[in-house]
């Protein structure tokens, strides 16, 4: 099956990294599209992110992890 790498997004102008907070989701979890799957920390604000596409969840990126715009903090096996 096909393998979708989840890469940090730009939530706000002036972001260019964050800190992963927390999971709220663990490698092995099926998650769904709009599922809030974990949270990040900016110098600014926290805010949750959710799933675009339905599938088995694998974690890449640990809590605490400062991650740049575009950098893979997870994958999913889509459909599995």
């Amino acid at each position: 099956m096909a393998k979708v790498k989840l890469k940090l997004p730009k939530l706000g102008m002036s972001m260019d990294e964050a800190t992963i907070a927390e999971w709220h989701v663990k490698t092995g979890d099926k998650v769904t599209v709009g599922q809030e799957i974990y949270a990040v920390e900016t110098d600014k604000s926290t805010q949750d992110v959710e799933c675009p596409f339905e599938g088995t969840l694998t974690v890449v990126a640990e809590v605490g992890q400062t991650c740049q715009i575009g950098e893979i903090v997870a994958e999913i096996e889509l459909g599995a």
